[in-house]
């Protein structure tokens, strides 16, 4: 495993939607979204880039107003009808314009979209994290399996502060402290 790196990193922020998320179990909606607002706004903080994607927005709806409100104007969602971010031409693009080889995977469903993700990055030759307290299935075994999955492909799942507290290296800076109040 590699340590992430900010200057390396991009966080992905995937099909966190309102008829999706409905859907999920209301405690782990919840645990999920407010670890995915944690991340993006530390992300904003240590300058890491956000990609967002929706999966069908005309037949599922859009992107939670809680995620929207913490992606702000500048991320605008790449809309998508294949399960894997990676098979999406916009995202691709993006991926290869940003030039990072290092990507943070949240959102739902972690044993459909979020794993084909990882799973497709890693082939690529991608290093993937994935935060197991920031993504959500809408059941127990899907998500406890995708994330399994996942860790066998190659990716490294692990949770949300761990990740954070990686990127931040040390403590007593400016970033430290903001971060740190994220993560209260």
């Amino acid at each position: 495993m590699d340590f992430l790196k900010r200057e390396d990193t991009v966080l992905v922020v995937i099909d966190m939607q309102e008829r999706l998320m409905s859907a999920m179990p209301d405690i782990h909606s919840r645990v999920a979204v407010r670890n995915v607002r944690v991340l993006i706004e530390a992300a904003k903080v240590l300058g890491i880039p956000v990609l967002a994607t929706e999966q069908y927005p005309k037949g599922l709806g859009p992107t939670i107003e809680d995620v929207t409100d913490s992606l702000g104007e500048g991320v605008k969602p790449i809309e998508k009808v294949v399960f894997s971010c990676a098979r999406a031409e916009e995202f691709g693009d993006a991926v290869k314009e940003l030039g990072r080889s290092s990507y943070i995977l949240a959102g739902t469903e972690t044993h459909v979209c979020v794993l084909q993700t990882a799973v497709d990055l890693v082939n690529e030759g991608y290093n993937v994290y994935v935060p197991a307290d920031a993504v959500v299935s809408r059941n127990d075994l899907d998500w406890q399996k995708g994330l399994d999955l996942m860790g066998k492909a190659g990716a490294t799942v692990g949770t949300t502060e761990a990740f954070l507290f990686m990127l931040l290296e040390r403590a007593g800076t400016d970033e430290f402290k903001a971060v740190s109040k994220l993560v209260k």
